[in-house]
């Protein structure tokens, strides 16, 4: 699964194979993750309480996992999805307006949620690639137009803030874990429902970027659009495609975060640019395109959820929250340079 989650360009990938093991990040990154863990559960024992701390922790995980590969997406290319957090909360308006319309199931809600999403990730796709203006600048320009547009949607299908229905099954997702169901005396794990969703996320990402055509045609893009062109790939097609796949995953975190919040509401992807850059920034997906990590997006989400759920435990307030949250990612990026530097000299002298 490791290889499968991993993909890097292929002169990166020569380099990585004469590093040392502990110069690769994802081991980096899965030892701060166990020293996190160790560390909070010593201050605060409760830190390991399976409803009051993992349960919850592993839904927040699974919405940010998936915000992460939303914007790993389209950091293939170099590029960047301001609009990450406007997408989902169109999407989840979009799922909500079905259900009270239509009266439609979730899983049909949910689909049109993410065919909202999808749309528009390639509009926003499509204008890059037949303008030519930065990636920054127009989603940048979508996010502000949409922050508005949401705003009045919601007030006129709504009356408010939120949908005050829920599509059946939603709660269930919201409330139960595997550990609620049981076959004679054998019981599943204190999973919530909501985790296999980003884990198959994962997969289904990580398989198009390590196996398939347009996933690769995606990383070479990003690694250098001139020889992708060169080499017959259809630069504009693959923009469109990468920031429609953003824009469905951005869809898809939405749809995760209402299960968490139990409404489709206006609030929904307020939070949620800076985990999106974060996540994956800190697994070792490059933001100059051509080479991604998977695994190493869920790594990152995960130490950042670790760390907030640990800092709200010590009960810091949220403005120290932020700080501290802040300061060790800093830290950890700083270190993780740090290390890559060393293990290239000392290959460079080998």
């Amino acid at each position: 699964m490791t290889a499968l989650l991993e993909t890097p360009p292929e002169a990166p990938a020569a380099r990585a194979r004469s590093l040392p093991l502990w110069a690769n990040p994802r081991l980096g990154l899965l030892v701060l993750l166990v020293v996190l863990v160790v560390l909070f559960t010593a201050l605060r024992p409760s830190f390991l309480d399976v409803d009051f701390t993992l349960v919850p922790m592993q839904a927040d995980i699974s919405v940010y996992v998936v915000v992460g590969l939303a914007q790993l997406a389209v950091l293939s290319l170099g590029h960047m999805n301001m609009a990450v957090g406007r997408m989902a909360a169109m999407s989840a308006f979009a799922m909500g307006l079905a259900y009270q319309e239509l009266g439609t199931p979730l899983v049909v809600d949910v689909l049109i949620g993410l065919a909202v999403g999808a749309g528009l990730g390639a509009l926003a796709g499509l204008v890059i690639s037949r303008t030519g203006v930065n990636s920054f600048v127009v989603t940048l320009a979508l996010d502000f137009a949409l922050v508005g547009l949401v705003s009045l949607l919601y007030a006129k299908a709504t009356d408010g803030v939120s949908f005050g229905a829920q599509p059946g099954g939603m709660a269930a997702l919201r409330t139960d874990t595997f550990a609620d169901y049981c076959a004679g005396n054998v019981c599943g794990p204190p999973v919530p429902l909501i985790v296999p969703i980003a884990v198959v996320a994962a997969l289904l990402v990580g398989l198009l970027f390590r196996w398939s055509r347009t996933g690769r045609e995606i990383l070479m893009t990003g690694a250098s659009v001139k020889a992708a062109e060169l080499s017959g790939i259809p630069v504009g097609r693959r923009v469109v495609q990468a920031h429609a796949l953003s824009g469905l995953l951005s869809g898809l975190a939405g749809f995760l975060l209402a299960v968490n919040n139990g409404a489709f509401s206006a609030g929904i992807g307020d939070a949620f640019l800076l985990p999106s850059f974060l996540a994956p920034v800190l697994g070792g997906t490059l933001l100059v395109g051509g080479a991604v990590s998977v695994l190493g997006t869920f790594l990152g989400a995960t130490i950042t959820q670790v760390i907030y759920k640990g800092l709200n435990l010590l009960q810091f307030q949220v403005d120290q929250l932020k700080l501290y949250i802040g300061l060790v990612l800093i830290v950890a990026l700083s270190l993780d340079r740090v290390r890559h530097v060393l293990a290239e000299r000392r290959g460079a002298r080998a």
